[in-house]
This record gives structure tokens, C-alpha cells and sequence, in this order.
């Protein structure tokens, strides 16, 4: 049953999914979807994710899953060996807050942070503080995620898995804007990055990053200004943006007509 993930190599969720499959070693092609970030994709993507989000899981024999949440699920049941999550039940539950807490409030931070440095929101002292009011938050944040990896190896407990896929991601973008984890969150870093899995991951995002044939960030934003462009701020970007002093910038996006949200199905 040939896969098909509907990614961009930048996103963590998009990882999650990657990661995933290729911890059950379920082969797997990629493809950017066209027009993304303009709120206006269509064809096969559209279809499978109408929030016009990636991820997105598309097979052969007709499945298609948005939420990578909901598609990690679906790769535990579709392919159950090995397993990702842990044995017990109350494990189980464990992780699956931790994955809720990256997706939601840590990852809120990580796009607002790029939200200010890579497309242009904000300027000057504003942008500044901001920008370092979510350092600071990250720090706050290292700190329970040192509490919750105690003396494991694993977020997942003694072996990789469900738990340690959902956080890898989004540490490796934070460290991208100098959040650098330390002691045990750094060591353990260390470890999810030398997994074949998130090292290609990694390497991929890192190629469109710095890849001088991609398109510019200065072209993105020079779309964004023209309202071609359009960052999607689902709810918790939206609490995070206008928490730590950015509604002003949310006022701008909506004035410009390069900020969406999701509309009915």
C-alpha cells in the first residue's frame, strides 16, 4: 500500500508523521503541496486535508488523514509493529500529554518566533521583546521537560518511541532561533538526533533552510506583504502572539490580508 505524506520538510508535524514511519520502516514518498501557504491548495491535498494543513496521509487504497496527530494514530494501528507507545495504559496517557503540550503551547512559541524573525511581523523594540519574552518561555519550558524525562533515556521510558518523536521536532526548531537545551534534555537531544529517523528529518529541513535555490525568505515576505501569502493562526498561535504583546502584529496580518484561520469544511 504505497504512502504518500503531504509535507514541507520545515514543519514538526510534518516530522512526527516521517519519523514515525520510519521507526516501522514503512516506505513512504514526500510531496510539498502546490501553493502552500496560501491558504489556496487544492487537488489531492485539499481533499485529505481541507484545513489546508500539512501533514497529510494519503494511500492507495483510499485513505486520507489530516492531523498528525491523527495520522500517528493510524500508523500505530495500521502498522502495530514495533510499537511507539509504551505498555501501560497510564504511559500511554503520559506521552500522549506530552505530545499535546509540543503541539500546542510549545509549538505556539516556535512559530511565533518565526512569525517575528523569518516573515518580518513586527518591528523594532516591539518585535525585539517579544521575540525575547519567547526565549524565556522555551527556558520555563526545558525546565518540565527535564521534570518529565527525569532519569530515562526516553521521554517513551526504555525505548524511543511515541513520546520522543512528538518532542524531538519541535526542540531542534527552537534551537534553531538559539534555544539550546542543556544537561540531561541536551544528552537526551543528542541521543533522538543520532536516529537515522529524525537525522533525516533533520538534514532535509536543514537543505531548505539554507538551500540558496529555495525560494527567499525576503520573497516570502515580499508575498506576505501582498496578501498572497497567508500564515494560518489557529488558536493556541493566536493566545501566544497576543499573550506575549503581539496584538498589534495579529491586527497588521488581518489589515494586510496575510493571516488565516480555518474556515468551515
Amino acid at each position: 500500500m504505497p504512502v504518500t505524506v503531504y509535507d514541507h520538510p520545515l514543519s514538526p508535524y510534518g516530522q512526527k508523521v516521517k519519523i514515525a514511519l520510519a521507526e516501522k520502516q514503512v516506505e513512504f514518498t514526500t510531496l510539498m503541496p502546490e501553493a502552500i501557504g496560501s491558504g489556496n491548495s487544492g487537488g489531492v491535498f485539499q481533499q485529505a486535508s481541507p484545513r489546508g494543513e500539512v501533514p497529510a496521509l494519503v494511500t492507495d487504497d483510499g485513505t486520507q488523514i489530516f492531523d498528525s496527530t491523527i495520522i500517528v494514530e493510524y500508523i500505530e494501528d495500521r502498522w502495530p509493529q514495533p510499537p511507539l507507545l509504551p505498555d501501560t495504559p497510564q504511559a500511554k496517557a503520559r506521552v500522549r500529554m506530552l505530545e499535546d503540550v509540543m503541539d500546542t503551547h510549545f509549538e505556539a512559541i516556535t512559530c511565533g518566533l518565526s512569525e517575528l524573525k523569518n516573515f518580518g511581523r513586527g518591528e523594532g523594540p516591539l518585535a525585539e521583546e517579544i521575540f525575547d519574552r519567547g526565549l524565556a518561555q522555551i527556558q520555563q519550558w526545558y525546565q518540565w521537560l527535564e521534570a518529565q524525562l527525569g532519569d530515562a533515556d526516553w521521554f517513551n521510558g526504555e525505548r524511543f518511541g511515541w513520546g520522543d518523536l512528538c518532542v524531538v521536532p519541535f526542540i531542534n526548531g527552537a534551537a534553531g532561533f538559539g534555544a539550546i537545551p542543556e544537561d540531561a534534555l541536551a544528552d537526551w537531544l543528542a541521543r533522538a538526533n543520532a536516529r537515522s529517523s529524525v537525522t533525516a528529518c533533520r538534514e532535509a529541513a536543514q537543505a531548505v533552510a539554507f538551500d540558496s535555490e529555495a525560494v527567499s525568505l525576503e520573497a516570502v515576505k515580499t508575498a506576505m506583504d501582498q496578501g498572497l501569502f497567508k500564515r494560518e493562526y489557529r488558536d493556541h498561535r493566536l493566545e501566544w502572539m497576543i499573550k506575549s504583546g503581539g496584538l498589534q502584529i495579529v491586527v497588521d496580518g488581518l489589515e494586510k490580508n496575510n493571516l488565516r484561520f480555518i474556515e468551515p469544511f
